[in-house]
């Protein structure tokens, strides 16, 4: 079968590979019908996360039809046939995490539970397609993936409907979810996003149906402003205005009550002197990464307010300002997305109409053209905000 490969940094190929086999009675075999680019895929492609080896195949958002089953998973209720999305995440239901909702960190999953202890003091859950700390399981961005543990982690669609209906419930639209529920978001509240790229975007959806009274989107790419503009989000352009002393100007003096960073490791500084230094110290091995956009979430936020975080940090983050989150008495949330915790209520806004998560897509290529996708969604040309791929 065809899949798209890390061969090392910044070399991404479409490639030859054998097709999965069922290797535990938990196992399914599905046929992926479609699968997205990540803009956390660009960490691993940029070689800002561990432990990749050459050959890994690519990718956490995908779909498709279930083809085989292991005992035990049909035991479990899954068959072939059915139509199904993937979450990043595998988990096995059962352990204390799985039990409190705490997906993400399932205690089962992750069979290199001890590297992720080594780098993060505790295991997480494994991830697809998401380099050997997570597992080294390979990931969707293929014609046919194995899914461990499948009758626990995958999500059941309906039959009908466009795949890009379901498609981002395998991450993304659950994670901006998940970083608006991580601010309890009052009816007086105003929140601030830092990004506009896929997450950011539904991010900023789900912070106004979950009740905000403004939202503020904060980027430099004109696509993404008026995609979030379209959403009813308020738009501050980094490149035109400095964005703390805005976002205060715009807030009354004090900063939105609630700040989400939607971006992460790679975010673009406000200027590039201080970008200069973040990328310095990371060539020095002084840290691991660009935390330009938290650090203005932290300084921007009002006293007694909340921090969300579902932007990717993979290592060690320099000069957070650790005294204004806590004389402000800062709440900071965070963590990979529990996906299977919001699925079936995001499931049904979906069916019912209350969300429309396709708007998000703008380009649909073959799956052979992925490589070329990555450098395209990379440096956001021809409009890319989301790209779906169809094997």
């Amino acid at each position: 079968m065809k899949a798209i490969c890390w061969q090392g940094k910044k070399d991404l190929r479409c490639e030859e590979v054998p097709d999965p086999i069922i290797q535990d009675p938990k196992d399914a075999i599905v046929r992926v019908t479609s699968t997205c680019i990540c803009g956390s895929d660009l960490h691993l492609m940029n070689g800002f996360v561990p432990t990749m080896c050459v050959g890994d195949v690519m990718g956490h958002e995908p779909m498709g039809e279930v083809v085989e089953v292991g005992a035990e998973a049909r035991a479990k209720g899954l068959k072939v046939g059915d139509r199904v999305v993937v979450p990043f995440q595998m988990i096995c239901g059962e352990c204390e995490q799985c039990r409190a909702g705490n997906y993400s960190v399932c205690q089962v999953t992750n069979r290199n539970a001890d590297l992720a202890k080594a780098f993060f003091g505790d295991t997480t859950a494994g991830l697809f397609g998401y380099s050997h700390i997570t597992g080294g399981y390979a990931g969707g961005q293929a014609e046919y993936m194995r899914v461990p543990f499948a009758a626990t982690t995958v999500v059941k669609v309906p039959k009908g409907g466009a795949d890009e209906k379901y498609l981002f419930l395998s991450d993304i639209l659950p994670t901006g979810w998940q970083a608006a529920k991580f601010c309890d978001i009052q009816p007086t509240d105003t929140v601030a996003v830092w990004g506009c790229g896929p997450v950011g975007l539904f991010t900023i959806q789900s912070a106004l149906v979950q009740g905000s009274r403004r939202v503020i989107a904060i980027d430099d790419v004109p696509e993404r402003l008026r995609m979030a503009a379209s959403l009813g989000a308020e738009v501050l352009d980094r490149s035109q205005a400095k964005v703390i002393p805005t976002l205060k100007e715009m807030t009354g003096g004090h900063g939105p009550e609630k700040c989400i960073d939607a971006v992460g490791l790679e975010a673009h500084g406000p200027t590039p002197v201080l970008e200069l230094v973040d990328r310095v110290q990371t060539a020095l091995k002084l840290e691991t990464e660009r935390p330009i956009a938290l650090r203005e979430a932290i300084m921007a936020c009002k006293a007694g307010g909340i921090v969300s975080i579902p932007g990717v940090y993979g290592g060690l983050s320099n000069m957070i300002p650790m005294g204004a989150a806590m004389n402000k008495g800062l709440t900071l949330r965070t963590g990979q997305t529990h996906v299977k915790r919001w699925a079936d209520d995001l499931l049904r806004r979906i069916d019912e109409g209350e969300i429309d998560p396709t708007f998000v897509v703008t380009h649909t290529v073959p799956l052979g053209r992925g490589p070329e996708m990555y450098k395209t969604f990379r440096d956001k040309k021809d409009g890319c905000v989301k790209v779906v791929l169809k094997p």
